[in-house]
């Protein structure tokens, strides 16, 4: 069994991201356009594929994606999709619309008007000594909430809209944000982090979107 998943890990990878290529993909090309709308489609664990798709490592975006067209209408579409009325949350990551690519964007709470704002190729480089247990729940995980353990500040790199390396130091809440949108990209998923109080709830309750609000959403 565990052969066979990771047979369909590598096969959603190649899928997404092709090999050798500087631009995006055909088949990624696909899924930023796909839809009527700007909100995109969300992969979550309610699905196989998905699931496959949300247990893999994300690659690195290029200097050509991120000045390309494509990364223009794709950064308007995740924002649509995280800000969906229906649906919001304060965080979403590439991997959640289908591309297996190192973006997330995130609500930031830390700066006036709390804006949201993508990083490309974001990394965390410190972690502080701080930590508390905070409620988290994800759009890729519906109706599953539970506490998390996070660090209350870290150091993050990442590169700006013009692929120019930058450096943060970020705290509170919005570092919690950013821990959870970038455990996406290495194919973690919250529930990995509170699978003991799971297994002791299995039968979690869904929550309202006033109650997501106020967690760790997506």
């Amino acid at each position: 069994m565990k052969t066979f998943i990771r047979f369909l890990i590598m096969i959603a990878t190649l899928a997404n991201v092709g090999c050798g290529s500087e631009g995006f993909t055909t088949h990624e090309k696909e899924i930023i356009a796909a839809g009527e709308s700007d909100i995109m489609t969300l992969t979550t664990i309610a699905s196989e594929q998905d699931s496959v798709l949300l247990r893999s490592i994300s690659k690195p975006l290029t200097r050509e994606m991120v000045a390309s067209e494509e990364f223009e209408v794709l950064c308007r579409r995740m924002l649509a999709t995280v800000q969906n009325p229906q649906n919001e949350g304060v965080g979403i990551a590439a991997p959640q619309v289908g591309l297996l690519r190192r973006l997330v964007a995130v609500q930031r709470f830390d700066k006036e008007g709390e804006p949201f704002e993508f990083f490309v190729n974001p990394e965390i480089i410190e972690l502080g000594e701080d930590t508390e247990l905070g409620g988290e729940g994800c759009l890729s995980v519906p109706e599953i909430r539970g506490e998390v353990m996070r660090a209350q500040s870290l150091v993050l790199r990442y590169r700006d809209a013009n692929f120019e390396e930058r450096t943060e130091h970020i705290e509170g809440f919005t570092a919690v944000i950013f821990q959870h949108e970038i455990d996406h990209l290495d194919g973690v998923l919250f529930i990995d982090k509170i699978e003991a109080e799971l297994e002791a709830e299995p039968e979690a309750e869904a929550v309202s979107d006033a109650e997501l609000s106020e967690d760790v959403a997506k």
